[in-house]
């Protein structure tokens, strides 16, 4: 099957009191980027989701947004730090006996210090929080894939035609230029006679030249090499897979021998079909930039 780099997936999951929501989208791009914003707390992650992600995409600029809920009551705990506290009620009172002070700390006084009683985060399951990310990311990513398997056979179908109607001018080109031959062969003794007064005609002198041109103005090669690339970029779009970079390719040889044909014929007829052919090219090479 054919996949566009072009997609977009969604998935949302909830187990108990964690909630995971990734959303994933992308567009062409000559080698697999992926760009994650997510919470700090999950960057732990990161390397196990780009893993992941590569079961299921193998080129294109892929943006993925993951977003994470927690509703634990519990999670948060209250540190008493003893040695803190100690310190300073230690100072504390060695300020009161350097300045005869009176030494009033009181437990909610000394509690207000910096570092006294702080807010600490419980530790987290991260094997579980792992096991619900990756069932979200799983289901965003098959969502994604599904739209660029739908996208790319859309594409195939469209680039299938257009090697079809490709093909009908190579055709053209094929069956024209042998009749562009006889057309300057005819030209050329008519051209002939007129300047040697109908004297005998150098048959062979003739044949020579016609001979020349002949070679000059063929593309029996260019239009079997030109088949022979439309037929298998036909049938790489048939059988599927990750074939947008060999595609590319096949389209670049197409357009070298189709420039080779314009820079030979000299023929009206065959040179507008040359441009048509070009034409229909640069689409297919537009195109083919979004396959995977």
């Amino acid at each position: 099957m054919i996949k566009s780099m072009t997609g977009f997936g969604r998935c949302e999951t909830a187990e108990g009191s964690r909630k995971f929501t990734v959303e994933m989208k992308s567009v062409n791009h000559r080698y697999l980027d992926v760009s994650i914003k997510m919470p700090k707390k999950l960057n732990y992650f990161e390397s196990s989701i780009r893993a992941e992600l590569k079961n299921y995409i193998q080129r294109g600029k892929i943006d993925v947004f993951i977003t994470y809920e927690d509703f634990t009551e519990n999670n948060v705990c209250i540190k008493y730090n003893k040695e803190i506290a100690a310190e300073y009620l230690k100072y504390l009172k060695q300020m009161a006996d350097e300045f005869g002070l009176d030494n009033d700390v009181r437990v909610s006084t000394l509690s207000r210090y910096p570092e006294v009683f702080s807010m600490e985060e419980q530790a987290s399951d991260d094997e579980e929080i792992w096991k619900l990310l990756a069932k979200t990311i799983k289901g965003a990513a098959e969502g994604f894939v599904e739209t660029r398997i739908k996208e790319g056979q859309n594409l195939a179908d469209d680039l299938i035609a257009k090697l079809d109607g490709m093909l009908e001018h190579v055709d053209y080109i094929e069956k024209r230029s042998p009749q562009i031959i006889e057309e300057y062969r005819a030209k050329l003794l008519e051209r002939v006679k007129e300047i040697l007064n109908d004297a005998p005609v150098d048959e062979a002198r003739l044949l020579t030249e016609v001979t020349i041109y002949a070679d000059k103005v063929c593309v029996d090669e260019e239009v079997v090499r030109l088949k022979s690339h439309i037929e298998s970029m036909k049938q790489s779009l048939i059988e599927g897979g990750s074939i947008g970079r060999k595609l590319d390719f096949i389209a670049q040889e197409m357009n070298r021998e189709a420039n080779t044909i314009l820079s030979k014929v000299n023929d009206i007829e065959l040179s507008n079909r040359g441009i048509e052919l070009k034409t229909e090219i640069e689409k297919v090479r537009e195109q083919i930039q979004n396959i995977e």
